[in-house]
């Protein structure tokens, strides 16, 4: 927000003709947060009264159903002084193309994100590209983008002398040896190292280390949203026998052996529900995560809302899937205190 004020102030920018999207209808939302937390500086500079509502990219750009084009393109741009678009590097190539070719001439592409986070699902890694990501052209090699890169190197998140900080530096420095030997040389109490020979030894690591029974127990959707958010098992893949189809098939059978859930339904109090598909009206985006719990009517899944607990009928959810385990990169941009 500072950003965008700074520029209204040096009249680079009319406050309605700044355009802010995201990748994500998840992501959008949580620009929007920041943008509310944030806005008395923008207001400050003459924002006042000016309506800034992120978007994802498709609407962004003007999504056609049944078509590759959209709506602006080189011919028919955007109406904008300022492009900001949060989470870049989920931004494939195909996609930042089209994008880039909508932004008018004169105006100002913002990008924001983490170069060293997983490249997008499509082809490309544009950000990490422009950055001088891994086995990419240093950005002093890239006529007129050297000056225009900022890199932020304080994490809010943990301490960079912790276990967690100094395994990210080996990942993102792409030393194998030292990740290897950091992993199982048990340096930090942080991070533990358990080696899984074959799905059978994974299920009873599972059943060893995974304890998701509060999200049955919860006495409030509040208290199951907060196990909820404890915990995350990741997975690099779907399918296959390490992934996250079989781990959430394996949490459940375990949770229906010891006789705390019945899912012959398929729903079930405690189940844990990822929206994959945005529904405008209801608010809810591809990468929300809500939580089952059952009341005098039937089953509501209950998702965080800005100032109270958002309860659905499972019939009006989008589409969506059980979401015991997530695949690293639908957990992107969430917190835990523990993941396995």
């Amino acid at each position: 927000m500072k950003i965008l004020a700074l520029l209204c102030r040096l009249g680079e920018a009319r406050p309605e003709r700044i355009k802010l999207a995201a990748p994500t209808g998840k992501a959008a939302a949580r620009l929007q947060d920041a943008i509310r937390a944030q806005r008395t500086v923008f207001d400050q500079a003459g924002g006042a009264g000016v309506a800034l509502e992120p978007a994802t990219l498709h609407r962004l750009l003007g999504y056609q159903p049944g078509s590759v084009r959209f709506r602006h393109d080189r011919e028919n741009p955007l109406a904008a002084d300022v492009v900001v678009v949060d989470e870049a590097s989920m931004v494939d190539l195909a996609l930042m193309a089209k994008l880039v070719r909508a932004v008018p001439d004169r105006a100002r592409l913002i990008l924001l994100g983490d170069k060293d986070q997983l490249a997008s699902v499509e082809t490309g890694a544009v950000l990490g590209d422009l950055c001088g990501g891994a086995g990419a052209p240093r950005a002093d090699t890239l006529p007129g983008i050297a000056g225009c890169i900022v890199e932020l190197d304080r994490s809010y998140r943990f301490d960079a002398g912790s276990g967690i900080g100094r395994l990210a530096r080996f990942i993102n420095a792409g030393d194998g040896a030292a990740v290897r030997e950091f992993l199982e040389g048990g340096a930090s109490a942080q991070v533990r190292w358990h080696a899984v020979a074959d799905p059978a030894e994974l299920g009873r690591r599972l059943a060893a280390d995974v304890d998701v029974s509060p999200l049955v127990t919860a006495g409030s959707a509040e208290d199951a949203l907060n196990s909820l958010d404890r915990l995350r098992i990741l997975a690099a893949h779907r399918g296959g026998p390490f992934g996250v189809d079989l781990l959430n098939e394996r949490v459940e059978g375990d949770l229906a052996r010891h006789g705390l859930i019945r899912r012959s339904s398929g729903w079930y109090a405690g189940r844990p529900v990822l929206v994959t598909a945005n529904d405008y009206n209801l608010k809810l985006f591809n990468g929300d995560l809500g939580i089952v719990r059952s009341d005098g009517e039937g089953y509501r899944v209950c998702f965080r809302g800005e100032h109270a607990i958002r309860k659905f009928p499972p019939a009006r959810l989008p589409q969506h899937e059980t979401a015991y385990a997530l695949t690293v990169h639908r957990s992107q941009g969430s917190e835990a205190d523990e993941v396995l």
